[in-house]
């Protein structure tokens, strides 16, 4: 008999490509973006299945070596993949390895790459009020000697402000590993990449209240500017705190 080849990701794609049930293969993670691939790195695919197709991949369900991660979908349940959910940012950079749709698979990953603009206003009022609470209390602790506390509630702002940034320009907030490769290809208008991450490094490991302060200053018109006032407006007086003095 002869011997079976080993299931890595090259084979799959070969099996899969060979099997007319798939519309489409995408590649997401770490091998989806340029530079980023490690020793360490597996292949994450995604399989796309006509909705209704009968195929015997379908024993590949749940698939997961140190080689290959597989996700079997139908077409319908790819469409509504990460819409929204944690998956949305890996899937909007996500590589196409196999579209069979003329093009459908890449526009449906295009879409999920770009938040609509009622999702994105809903988002940012969200994001913006989450990141003036943490704000805020990460002064008030910093205020009354609890400096644990105030670190921790600085890294928390920092992580509702960059989902505040990325959905103020209707985009996914990448995760944490792949934020500088987003930013060094796809900057955030307005602001300048590596001053941001320099402060947004430096509040989360120090919680510096005047720079924590200075960053909320540079947020606050551009929040204003996008219709968000009534946000900021609604902490009244507690935004005294959160604003550098006079």
């Amino acid at each position: 008999m002869p011997t079976q080849r080993p299931l890595n990701y090259h084979t799959f794609v070969e099996l899969a490509g060979a099997d007319p049930a798939v519309v489409g293969l995408v590649l997401k993670g770490s091998q989806a973006h340029d530079g980023m691939v490690t020793e360490h790195s597996d292949h994450d695919l995604y399989v796309v299945l006509a909705d209704g197709a009968v195929t015997e991949l379908t024993r590949f369900t749940g698939h997961r070596t140190a080689e290959l991660d597989l996700v079997l979908v139908s077409l319908t349940e790819f469409r509504a993949a990460g819409m929204p959910g944690f998956e949305r940012y890996a899937l909007a950079r996500a590589k196409v390895v196999l579209d069979r749709l003329g093009g459908g698979i890449a526009e449906i990953l295009a879409a999920k790459a770009r938040l609509d603009a009622g999702e994105a206003f809903r988002d940012c009022a969200e994001w913006l009020d989450a990141y003036a609470n943490a704000l805020y209390r990460s002064v008030k602790n910093d205020r009354d000697g609890h400096a644990l506390a105030a670190r921790l509630d600085a890294a928390d702002s920092v992580r509702f402000l960059l989902e505040l940034l990325f959905a103020l320009d209707r985009r996914p907030r990448p995760y944490n590993r792949y934020l500088e490769w987003e930013l060094a290809r796809r900057p955030l208008p307005g602001w300048d990449t590596r001053a941001l991450l320099d402060t947004v490094e430096r509040i989360a490991t120090t919680a510096e209240v005047p720079l924590q302060r200075a960053l909320f200053a540079q947020v606050e018109p551009v929040a204003r500017r996008a219709g968000h006032g009534a946000v900021l407006d609604a902490w009244g007086d507690d935004l005294h705190l959160m604003r550098p003095p006079r």
